[in-house]
């Protein structure tokens, strides 16, 4: 499995993957195909963090980080948004899933990002280093649950004093 930064002209292609991909999720609103391309036209988008799983070239899995950012007392601090994970029903299981939030990480750390932040299922994500955000003192805007908001350090002690509302949910 090829895993590599997405190109404009598969955007049509990733944006009917994450449709199909949803359809077969246990959690889904049915607009993360939207959300990707909202992501994407956003100031935040990061065209080296926005990966695809390839193999036999198919492409198999799809997922984005974005700058996002905790605004709190000690002021804001940026970190990355992961969202969404996309793996095509076929592919799961399969290591595409693990391969992108991986190499994700890799490449995040190359260019000096420190943190993650995600919404999703803590059964899956806690296996990649992800906690609560809550146990850092960052909430969301809105009234997600909390143990669904979930934030990860790339660096260590990156989130030490830092507190307050994530931007990005």
């Amino acid at each position: 499995m090829i895993i590599r930064c997405e190109r404009p002209e598969e955007f049509p292609e990733i944006y009917d993957l994450v449709k199909v991909a949803f359809q077969t999720a246990k959690v889904s609103n049915g607009n993360e195909q939207d959300f990707t391309d909202e992501l994407r036209a956003g100031s935040g988008y990061i065209p080296e963090l926005a990966l695809v799983a390839e193999e036999d070239g198919r492409l198999a899995g799809h997922i984005m980080f974005t700058k996002a950012h905790i605004v709190g007392d000690g002021g804001r601090f940026e970190t990355l948004l992961l969202a969404p994970v996309s793996v095509v029903l076929e592919y799961r299981n399969k290591g595409a899933g693990s391969g992108l939030i991986t190499e994700g990480f890799r490449r995040a750390t190359g260019m000096g990002f420190e943190s993650v932040l995600l919404v999703g299922d803590p059964a899956y994500y806690h296996r990649f280093g992800f906690v609560t955000a809550a146990s850092f003192g960052i909430k969301p805007k809105n009234d997600i649950p909390e143990q669904y908001v979930m934030v990860r350090e790339l660096v260590p002690d990156a989130l030490c004093g830092v507190s307050g509302t994530a931007d990005c949910f």
